[in-house]
């Protein structure tokens, strides 16, 4: 008799609402739990090509944590499509101005390039501070 491995399918994932407290946390740190729970390896179920992870609240992201001279150094790189339109922010106006994106594009970072990629980032919610509208959901804390 032989056996084989079991491939989950799209029906095989439950899916449960986690929620993560940002205060004080490293942003990368963070990050790369996110982007873990959202692809589902904490998982026995786990299959690479099928959405078998969770969907991450991220509450308190303007309290998040940059190690040594981050702040001031790290740049986020954007263009407008036009020639000389490179716009350039620092991680701390990033911080102060939008601290939601922030955790996104540290996150968008570590998932794949395709389209799975994409629908694993939809299921991201990201809050500057500790109120958000998924509490009929009865996320879990992690």
């Amino acid at each position: 008799m032989k056996k084989y491995t079991y491939s989950a399918t799209r029906s095989d994932n439950k899916g449960k609402w986690c929620i993560v407290d940002a205060k004080g946390v490293v942003l990368g740190r963070l990050a790369s739990l996110i982007a873990s729970r959202l692809r589902g390896k904490h998982n026995p179920l786990f299959t690479p090509h099928v959405d078998t992870g969770d969907w991450v609240i991220v509450i308190n992201a303007d309290k998040i944590v940059l190690t040594g001279r981050k702040l001031d150094q790290k740049c986020y790189y954007r263009h407008s499509g036009y020639v000389g339109g490179l716009k350039t922010i620092t991680a701390k106006k990033l911080l102060e101005k939008r601290p939601e994106d922030l955790i996104r594009f540290a996150v968008k970072g570590m998932l794949p390039k395709n389209r799975l990629g994409s629908k694993l980032f939809k299921k991201l919610k990201v809050y500057a501070g500790d109120k958000h509208p998924h509490i009929s959901q009865q996320p879990e804390a992690i």
